[in-house]
């Protein structure tokens, strides 16, 4: 069954053309993180994310109003610029922003799309699902420029066995993950989001994590903690209990939580979580 593109152009609110250019892909990205949140509410509630074909992912984020994490949202994103004409790759990537020099190699738990299309003159790196860093442009597959986005400047660099990507936060290079352009195929994809979602010591499953952008700000939740990323600064917030938790969840982030079930049961694992956050006894 072929993915339903007007569904998802009505999700995201896009009126404009749909030819493969830069133009398109550029604007496609802008469009779908701005409406679409990254969350992970499903791996936090032990749903495993294990099916990553185009009618489940549509269902999810599109017909459902829900968000998700990388493999669902590139995966998504993959199989619409493929129906529009787009030649698409999936990629696979190490995180390693904000791990320590000495930590351990992670695994494989991220994924990203290299596009082209007529006249590209090269492929395009796209990623709308790094969450708080999600770069919001399409960036060329060149290393040592400065790629100007939406929001901060990011760039790549060569590494022995392929590249990182790195964005300006604060002022400084910060590296986000590496990875090579070696094409994956879907079920190695399905396996790392299985294991990303299912681990006991998984970020997804340990703790909450949900983001969106706007013009200006890149809006972060980390289980109670909201910051407000914005050029001038940073404003954060600390909520002061679940229940606004869930509201926030819902109403600043944009997150269909009538999905996920009983609100009762949400709030009660959000609270076992905030029991374990630093600083859990001042709101």
């Amino acid at each position: 069954m072929a993915l339903d593109l007007t569904a998802y152009f009505d999700r995201i609110n896009y009126r404009g053309a749909t030819d493969p250019t830069l133009d398109v892909l550029q604007d496609l990205v802008t469009v779908h993180s701005r409406t679409i949140p990254f969350e992970n509410l499903d791996p936090l509630l032990g749903v495993p994310v294990d099916d990553l074909s185009p009618q489940a992912l549509a269902d999810k984020l599109v017909l459902r109003r829900r968000g998700g994490y990388c493999f669902e949202h590139n995966g998504l994103m993959g199989y619409v610029l493929a129906e529009l004409g787009y030649r698409v790759r999936r990629f696979a990537a190490r995180v390693v922003w904000k791990l320590a020099p000495d930590a351990p190699l992670p695994p494989q738990t991220h994924t990203l799309l290299g596009v082209t299309f007529p006249g590209s003159g090269g492929c395009y790196l796209v990623d709308v699902g790094f969450g708080g860093q999600t770069p919001t442009s399409p960036l060329r597959l060149e290393t040592g420029a400065v790629q100007p986005t939406t929001h901060e400047p990011y760039r790549l660099e060569d590494r022995v066995d392929g590249f990182v990507l790195q964005a300006m936060v604060r002022d400084t290079w910060q590296t986000l993950y590496e990875f090579t352009t070696q094409t994956r195929p879907q079920i190695d994809l399905k396996v790392a989001s299985w294991y990303a979602s299912t681990h006991p010591a998984s970020k997804f499953v340990t703790g909450l994590t949900a983001a969106v952008i706007t013009d200006d700000a890149r809006w972060n939740l980390s289980g109670r903690d909201l910051a407000v990323h914005r050029a001038g600064g940073t404003e954060k917030i600390r909520l002061a209990d679940a229940a606004a938790v869930v509201d926030t969840l819902s109403e600043r982030f944009g997150i269909n939580v009538a999905d996920i079930g009983e609100r009762g049961a949400l709030e009660t694992r959000i609270d076992e979580l905030l029991a374990r956050q630093p600083g859990a006894d001042a709101p």
